[in-house]
């Protein structure tokens, strides 16, 4: 099965222009741009990587439970940013994710499964929306969403990554103190933001 998972993930990768080849919509570029968008962003990657360190921390099922919440309300996020209804305070929301997670795995905070699943959840709903509102008309709603849902699974992946090789290191002082950074690049980042 391992030697067939790289051929499967390049068919995944591929499956979205497969899948929509003939509608007269750039379906590869709708996706790639969508894979994209957040990992260009400082913002949304530091969250993104920030809720898969945080998962690990708490451990369990928030390990997907936790994460696969972050990505099912974005897409709700980025569903209502794409139909352009109002949302305030979006970048205010996204900027706050980064303080609030950063600070919850600096003082390594557990709380409920539920509780959990919330706080990310109301974040999410903000990164969700700037992905929408920021996706260029001519593409493919679909494959640009596959494409942003995508890549959060993977900085959720890699956070995740990152937390157990500091836990099997015993070095879980650093999962702190990248929380801390986080943190600290949250309120740099606000710093810098206009806010209209």
């Amino acid at each position: 099965m391992q030697q067939k998972l790289p051929t499967l993930l390049v068919l995944f990768l591929f499956l979205p222009s497969i899948a929509f080849a003939h509608t007269g919509i750039d379906q590869t570029a709708g996706f790639l741009h969508g894979l994209a968008h957040p990992i260009g962003g400082a913002d949304h990657l530091l969250a993104m990587l920030a809720v898969g360190i945080w998962a690990t921390q708490i451990g369990g099922q928030a390990l997907w439970r936790v994460t696969g919440t972050f990505v099912a309300v974005m897409l709700l996020g980025g569903l209502l940013g794409l139909t352009n209804i109002p949302l305030p305070f979006v970048e205010e929301g996204i900027l706050l994710s980064i303080l609030v997670l950063g600070i919850l795995i600096t003082g390594a905070f557990k709380l409920p499964l539920m509780y959990s699943c919330l706080v990310v959840g109301v974040f999410a709903i903000f990164h969700g929306y700037a992905h929408g509102s920021e996706m260029p008309t001519s593409m493919s709603a679909v494959s640009y969403a596959l494409g942003f849902a995508l890549a959060t699974a993977v900085l959720h992946s890699s956070g995740i990554a990152l937390a157990v090789l500091m836990k099997k290191t015993k070095a879980q002082f650093f999962s702190r103190f990248a929380g801390g950074t986080i943190a600290l690049c949250g309120v740099y980042l606000a710093s810098q933001a206009t806010f209209y």
